[in-house]
Protein backbone atom coordinates (compact mmCIF):
# COMPACT_ATOMS: atom_id res chain seq x y z
CA UNK A 1 0.00 0.00 0.00
CA UNK A 2 1.32 3.44 -0.91
CA UNK A 3 1.17 6.06 1.79
CA UNK A 4 0.31 9.52 0.68
CA UNK A 5 2.05 12.36 2.40
CA UNK A 6 -0.29 15.13 3.34
CA UNK A 7 1.03 18.42 2.08
CA UNK A 8 -0.02 21.44 4.00
CA UNK A 9 -0.02 25.09 3.16
CA UNK A 10 2.66 26.96 5.13
CA UNK A 11 1.45 29.51 7.67
CA UNK A 12 1.37 32.97 6.09
CA UNK A 13 1.48 36.49 7.43
CA UNK A 14 0.88 39.86 5.81
CA UNK A 15 3.71 42.30 5.20
CA UNK A 16 3.26 45.33 7.47
CA UNK A 17 3.72 47.74 4.53
CA UNK A 18 2.39 46.23 1.31
CA UNK A 19 0.13 43.57 2.91
CA UNK A 20 1.52 40.90 0.57
CA UNK A 21 0.92 37.40 1.95
CA UNK A 22 4.23 35.68 2.65
CA UNK A 23 5.19 32.40 4.36
CA UNK A 24 6.13 33.06 7.97
CA UNK A 25 9.39 31.17 7.43
CA UNK A 26 10.42 33.68 4.75
CA UNK A 27 9.26 36.83 6.53
CA UNK A 28 11.76 39.26 7.96
CA UNK A 29 10.51 40.34 11.37
CA UNK A 30 11.16 43.13 13.78
CA UNK A 31 10.34 42.33 17.37
CA UNK A 32 8.63 45.10 19.24
CA UNK A 33 7.78 45.07 22.91
CA UNK A 34 4.14 44.03 22.48
CA UNK A 35 3.97 42.54 19.01
CA UNK A 36 5.95 41.39 15.97
CA UNK A 37 5.75 43.11 12.61
CA UNK A 38 6.58 41.20 9.42
CA UNK A 39 8.08 42.54 6.20
CA UNK A 40 8.39 40.76 2.87
CA UNK A 41 11.83 42.25 2.30
CA UNK A 42 14.22 45.07 3.00
CA UNK A 43 12.44 47.48 0.66
CA UNK A 44 9.24 47.34 2.70
CA UNK A 45 11.18 47.51 5.96
CA UNK A 46 13.05 50.62 4.77
CA UNK A 47 9.80 52.23 3.64
CA UNK A 48 8.24 51.56 7.06
CA UNK A 49 11.33 52.84 8.91
CA UNK A 50 11.38 56.10 6.91
CA UNK A 51 7.66 56.62 7.55
CA UNK A 52 8.17 56.09 11.30
CA UNK A 53 11.09 58.54 11.38
CA UNK A 54 9.04 61.14 9.52
CA UNK A 55 6.12 60.75 11.95
CA UNK A 56 8.46 61.13 14.93
CA UNK A 57 9.98 64.27 13.42
CA UNK A 58 6.52 65.76 12.82
CA UNK A 59 5.54 65.03 16.43
CA UNK A 60 8.68 66.75 17.71
CA UNK A 61 7.98 69.81 15.53
CA UNK A 62 4.41 70.01 16.89
CA UNK A 63 5.70 69.86 20.47
CA UNK A 64 8.19 72.67 19.86
CA UNK A 65 5.49 75.01 18.46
Amino acid sequence: MIEQKKLFEPEKVACEVCLKEIPISEAKNVKATDYIMYYCGLDCYDKWKKQEEQEEQEEQEEKSD
